[in-house]
């Protein structure tokens, strides 16, 4: 069982090994992007239809409609941007939404744009509104409006742009404006990946990689990368270097015994931090519900960060529940640690006994009212 005071005092800064978040050491070797539709794994639904979009496009001589790519960070939407530009045989323009801080820096990137090129920017919801506006007339009639002057003397010009294929990859589509959100004629989910497709992704980057792995090293890699390909291709570099230097360059079982323990990665992918935080609500708190800034204040994490960067695997996968009262350590959290399920605290008990009796006198009332109406029907 896992000491949760044993773990107060490590390093946070550390980046970790299984973010889904882009890190310094995610860089390509040896090209090992997928180049084609056929080569990239998983997603089978949206390459189907994009592979549809793709040839009617090229047979008609237009340029692909508008696409949005919204998920969790690491699935692949860059990479299938970069994919539709290679299918479409054009040139892409990448870009991303923090660094268009001005309207003049957009019209540059869209006045160099040649003929059915492909634009992509990423993370395409922090742009700025007053920049986001730029994109209206460019994304539906392919024309660029400028003002000119300033004051009485100023006036509005428009430029007409080439054809071109705008694509929008975001993690929270939600922030997105309803007026930019409308002009992408596609707009495709990436989900998680299965076992399955993660093998496949580990197998051909293994190749690529010169790397050696058998069957039972794929299959444990496949388990413990939440279903994100670039946490599994992350991990297998890891593991590549625990086989060179502990091992016969081979990734097996013991290598990913030895590897992932020294990582203190667990069967189900999660960290120290992520058991942290179930421990302090499952010890300290019982179980919850407990509120965010609580649980931060208690673990010594931003709440921001536990929001955003544990908490989405941790409910994904039943091991914790948002609740109106707060967050709750379900029975499968408390197994996952060697724990039994506690009972809740008093306090939960005194409200869900509040609760129950504001049900029966409600029910009392409304009987009550029926009686009396079959009294005056009477």
């Amino acid at each position: 069982m896992y000491n949760i005071f044993s773990q107060m005092d490590d390093e946070q800064d550390e980046e970790r090994i299984i973010s889904r978040k882009h890190l310094t050491e995610d860089r390509d070797e040896s090209g090992t992007r997928p180049k084609s539709l056929v080569e990239f794994a998983g997603q089978s639904r949206i390459k189907d239809n994009l592979h549809v979009y793709i040839e009617a496009a090229l047979e008609r001589g237009d340029a692909l409609d508008h696409v949005l790519l919204y998920g969790p960070p690491g699935l692949g939407k860059t990479t299938l941007a970069g994919i539709i530009a290679n299918e479409l045989g054009v040139q892409m323009r990448i870009t991303s939404g923090p660094a268009i801080e001005r309207q003049g820096e957009l019209a540059a990137i869209l006045t160099n744009l040649e003929e059915h090129d492909v634009l992509f920017i990423d993370e395409i919801h922090r742009l700025n509104h007053t920049v986001e506006e730029i994109l209206y007339p460019a994304m539906e009639d392919f024309a660029l409006d400028i003002m000119i002057g300033k004051g009485p003397a100023a006036r509005s010009i428009r430029l007409d742009l080439p054809p071109f294929t705008l694509i929008g990859a975001t993690t929270r589509a939600g922030l997105l404006t309803s007026p930019l959100r409308d002009r992408f004629g596609m707009i495709h989910r990436l989900e998680l990946y299965s076992d399955g497709e993660i093998v496949q992704i580990l197998q051909r980057n293994a190749s690529m990689l010169s790397i050696g792995i058998n069957r039972d090293g794929l299959e444990i890699l496949s388990g413990r990368c939440r279903g994100t390909p670039r946490v599994a291709i992350r991990l297998l570099r890891r593991m590549r270097d625990f086989a060179q230097v502990r091992g016969s360059g081979v990734i097996d079982r013991e290598i990913c015994s030895v590897g992932l323990k020294a990582l203190e990665i667990d069967e189900r992918g999660l960290d120290s931090t992520d058991r942290r935080i179930m421990l302090a609500m499952a010890e300290i708190y019982n179980g919850g519900p407990v509120g965010l800034d609580t649980l931060a204040a208690t673990t010594g994490e931003d709440p921001g960060t536990i929001e955003d960067v544990y908490e989405p695997y941790l409910l994904q996968i039943g091991f914790i529940a948002k609740t109106p009262r707060g967050r709750m350590l379900t029975d499968q959290g408390f197994y996952h640690l060697g724990m039994e399920p506690v009972t809740r605290l008093a306090g939960n008990s005194a409200l869900e006994a509040q609760l129950a009796l504001r049900d029966l006198e409600q029910e009392q009332s409304e009987q009550g009212e029926s009686e009396q109406e079959s009294i005056e029907q009477n």
